[in-house]
Order: C-alpha cells, then sequence, then structure tokens
C-alpha cells in the first residue's frame, strides 16, 4: 500500500496556528504524510506579525528537489510566497517535477490584517503560479486583490469574479465567504462547466487562525488520496467547519486563536 504524501510550500508561523504548521496538522489529521519546503520564517503569534524573514530563492529551490527527487509526492499546496524571487523559485520547480496537483491559497493578509505578501510579487502569482494551479482558493478580499477590483458584495459579483480569475489559467477557483456576512459561510467552487455552492453555519468563534490554509492543505490532502476535485474540496470544507466548531476547545494566546485540527482525537 503506498503511503499518500503531500507538500507545503509555505511560511513557517512560530506560534504553529497557520502557515507550515497548520498545513501539516491537515494533513497528519486526514492521513497523509507531510512534506515541506519553507519559503518564510515568520515572528508571529495570535496578534499579529511581527517579523518576516524570507529563504533564499536558492535554498526554498534545494527544499522542493530534494522532496520531489525521493517522495512520491501526490499534491502540493501553496501558500505565503513572501516576495518574487521565491515565485520565481517555486515556478521553475514546478515545471521541474510536474505534480499532478497544485492547489495555491494566494496569501496576502494574515487573519490580523497583517499584509504577507510584496506588491511586486502579487502580479508574479498571476502570471507565474495561478496558470501551474489546479485550483486557487483565495478569500473575498484576495479574489479582489487579484483582479484589482472591489470586494464582491453579492453571489453574483462573487461568480463573475472568479470566471475573471479562470483567465488566469487555471480550471478551478474556491472563493471563500468567511469573510462574509450572515449565518452561513458559503463557499463558492468555480469552474468552466459551473459554479457549485458550499454552505456551512457560521460559527461565533475569533479562534480562526490559520483557517484558509488549513482548507487549502487539507483539499490537497484528499487529493493526493486520489479524490477528484469536488470531493476533495467537499471533503475538505467539512473538515474545516468541524475544526473551527471545536476551537473554542483551546485556550491559546490573545488574539485569534488557533482551529483544532486534531478535534476527533482528543
Amino acid at each position: 500500500m503506498t503511503t499518500p504524501v503531500a507538500l507545503t510550500i509555505a511560511g513557517s508561523d512560530s506560534s504553529g496556528g497557520a502557515g507550515i504548521q497548520a498545513d501539516l496538522k491537515s494533513f497528519a489529521a486526514l492521513g497523509v504524510y507531510g512534506a515541506s519546503a519553507v519559503t518564510a520564517l515568520t515572528a508571529q503569534n495570535t496578534k499579529g506579525v511581527t517579523g518576516i524573514h524570507a529563504v533564499p530563492p536558492e535554498f526554498l529551490a534545494a527544499q522542493i528537489d530534494a522532496v520531489f527527487s525521493d517522495l512520491e509526492v501526490g499534491a502540493v499546496k501553496i501558500g505565503m510566497v513572501a516576495q518574487l524571487a521565491s515565485i520565481e523559485a517555486i515556478a521553475s520547480a514546478l515545471r521541474r517535477w510536474s505534480p499532478k496537483h497544485v492547489v495555491l491559497d494566494p496569501v496576502m493578509v494574515a487573519t490580523s490584517g497583517d499584509r504577507l505578501l510584496a506588491a511586486d510579487a502579487v502580479a508574479a502569482l498571476r502570471t507565474m503560479l495561478i496558470p501551474l494551479a489546479t485550483i486557487i482558493t483565495p478569500n473575498l478580499p484576495e479574489a479582489a486583490a487579484l483582479l484589482n477590483e472591489p470586494v464582491a458584495g453579492s453571489e453574483a459579483a462573487i461568480e463573475c469574479q472568479g470566471r475573471k480569475l479562470l483567465t488566469f489559467g487555471c480550471p478551478a477557483v474556491l472563493i471563500k465567504g468567511g469573510h462574509g456576512q450572515g449565518s452561513e459561510s458559503v463557499d463558492y467552487l468555480i469552474r468552466v462547466g459551473g459554479t457549485l455552492a458550499l454552505a456551512a453555519p457560521r460559527v461565533a468563534t475569533q479562534n480562526t487562525h490559520g483557517t484558509g490554509c488549513s482548507l487549502s492543505s487539507a483539499i490537497a490532502a484528499e487529493l493526493a488520496k486520489g479524490a477528484d476535485l469536488e470531493t476533495a474540496v467537499r471533503n475538505a470544507k467539512a473538515f474545516i467547519s468541524a475544526a473551527i466548531a471545536n476551537a473554542d476547545r483551546f485556550s491559546v494566546g490573545h488574539g485569534h486563536g488557533p482551529i483544532h485540527h486534531f478535534h476527533p482525537f482528543y
């Protein structure tokens, strides 16, 4: 029996709630072996980001090559990329190794509101990484930022922005509704063939640190296990919804605390 493997290419969160740490927790919780390539070190906690130290692009590439040259990677998740040179290194590595699935989470702003992506890197994200992705998973502000448009305020506007994002070269877009309003959090899976709305009850909690990272890595985990894209997205949404619903079982930090990846286990 082959062990499913997923690789996360993302930033490290020193407080353990988001980034690489959240990705590896998601992989493990879903029965997938996780590997990682660190794009940047962050000094952060539940209250905010106080520093970012980018990993040299040549060393980032060395990490990715080391993983692919030995492990059978079933899916790749890309999170915080920090700088233009990192995007170039990742895009080059993906073209070298041609992974079957790439889940791109265009992380631009942390839950705390801290900006995580340099302005000159946004254009490179559009032109170099999105065309290599199986699916991209922006939240409402990130979708708007990628298009230089206002944040969508209606289902029709969300679908319109999703269709525009498809023109960047990816076959699927999942626009996350966590920043929206109402009793339900609705994510929209938008593909050329149609749009699927996935709703879950909105949970009243401030413990949402790492939610976006964990959702994209959960999708990658499901794809690594062999699920089709719609099933992967549905399963990942269910996993994250439960992790948020159980987040208040944790008492960690004084800001936006982490979600509970391992709630079924303890």
